[in-house]
């Protein structure tokens, strides 16, 4: 491919726009910006990121090109690229991309190969797909590689299975467990935005509705909260049982998809895995249903099965984002965005939250870097200082100040003894 790939550089000037507004609305990046532009922490470190295009993401690339990384970037969640922040990042800032939104599976492929001809010594990544192409395909390339920074949940878990395989060839900073990720970025972030999303998409008044949510993650959880809080009725599946009791506990329903489904006027899966809502639960389905999906990838619905059952008439676009799936009996379900992450492909994601999340990603960037010497070869947490150092900031952003330990009661939780 050439040294980029994006739908039209004409739409560099919206694209500048959209970015400059979100910087404006991220007070975290911005101090993180500030502070990589003066120290310069990932001078000479060439750097592939495959992360969402937004805007938000925008400002991460600037900040970490301000840092002295040779930054590229590709496309990550399907649906999820906007196309004039792609144009704007290579014409304003130089910075090579490959997303295009919409792109089929042999471009989308594309997209990791550049990423992996860029010869990464550092990998940012939402889902592991550059790095498990380099642990793969690219195998040759993995010794110049000195660490990862993983984003979401979902690739963690594959990343945890490559280092109890043996076969993780360099550090990853989990991202995806920070408290930050987990409370604001997923909680309130992607709480809010599929609830949002779904709402805006479909039509549907969420007050009075019942919601069926899978997965009580910390995604999930949101989701859950904020639906409930409009007047909804949340019924929750799970496979882990202490997040089934903490679902009980907090006041929702707790039951198995085969017999939630037949109540659900909504149906969100948020849980990391595949085919939770499967072929054998198309006959349970009510008339009018809805479908979405928060989960990072796109196969937590079974979406061939829709198409198998929409038979020679497929599935029929009816609102933007929205198609109609012909069940049989006279039944219809509706499902949003294809399936892929609603959050993102309605562009909802709070830009509050992604800052705090997206600073977390470049702090986690600079620890990679500067202690990439030391590190094993395995999936390890985010220091707890850049987590509270993140929230410190946002704080103060917020106009919000906290009380400090007085010097005794530091020394009476540091001691052992009861005469501290």
């Amino acid at each position: 491919m050439s040294r980029y790939h994006v739908k039209d550089v004409a739409l560099a000037a919206e694209g500048s726009a959209r970015i400059e507004w979100a910087q404006r609305r991220m007070p975290v990046l911005r101090a993180v910006r500030e502070r990589f532009a003066a120290e310069r922490p990932l001078a000479g470190v060439r750097l592939a990121a495959c992360l969402p295009v937004t805007a938000e993401t925008g400002v991460l690339a600037q900040t970490l090109q301000a840092g002295g990384a040779d930054v590229l970037l590709c496309g990550a969640v399907p649906g999820s690229t906007r196309d004039e922040v792609a144009a704007a990042l290579v014409v304003e800032c130089g910075i090579p991309v490959f997303a295009i939104d919409g792109e089929d599976e042999d471009t989308r492929h594309a997209h990791l190969e550049a990423a992996c001809d860029h010869r990464p010594h550092l990998v940012l990544d939402d889902g592991a797909e550059v790095i498990a192409q380099l642990h793969s395909a690219r195998r040759e390339q993995l010794g110049g590689v000195i660490a990862g920074c993983e984003q979401s949940a979902t690739g963690v878990l594959r990343l945890r299975a490559l280092e109890r395989d043996g076969k993780l060839a360099f550090p990853i900073v989990a991202v995806g467990e920070t408290a930050t990720k987990r409370l604001f970025a997923d909680r309130h972030g992607v709480g809010q935005a599929t609830v949002d999303a779904i709402a805006r998409a479909s039509g549907t008044l969420v007050a009075g509705a019942t919601w069926v949510v899978a997965g009580y993650g910390p995604c999930g959880r949101g989701i859950a909260g904020r639906a409930r809080a409009l007047g909804a009725r949340v019924i929750i599946i799970e496979v882990d049982p202490l997040r089934a009791v903490e679902a009980a506990l907090e006041g929702h329903r707790v039951l198995p998809l085969s017999e939630a489904v037949i109540e659900a006027d909504v149906i969100v899966t948020a849980t990391g895995s595949r085919h939770v809502l499967a072929a054998h639960h198309l006959d349970l389905l009510r008339d009018g249903v809805v479908l979405a999906n928060a989960g990072h990838s796109n196969v937590e619905i079974e979406v061939p099965a829709l198409r198998v059952r929409a038979g020679d008439g497929g599935l029929q676009r009816v609102r933007p984002g929205v198609d109609e799936i012909a069940l049989g009996d006279g039944r219809s379900a509706f499902l949003l965005a294809d399936g892929r992450p609603v959050n993102f492909a309605a562009d909802s994601q709070p830009t509050l939250v992604l800052d705090m999340a997206l600073a977390c990603h470049a702090l986690a960037a600079e620890y990679a870097v500067r202690n990439a010497a030391v590190l094993e070869r395995s999936v390890f947490a985010v220091p707890a200082e850049i987590d509270r150092e993140i929230a410190r900031v946002e704080l103060g952003a917020l106009g919000i100040e906290i009380d400090e330990q007085t010097a005794a009661q530091r020394r009476y939780v540091a001691s052992w003894g009861l005469e501290a």
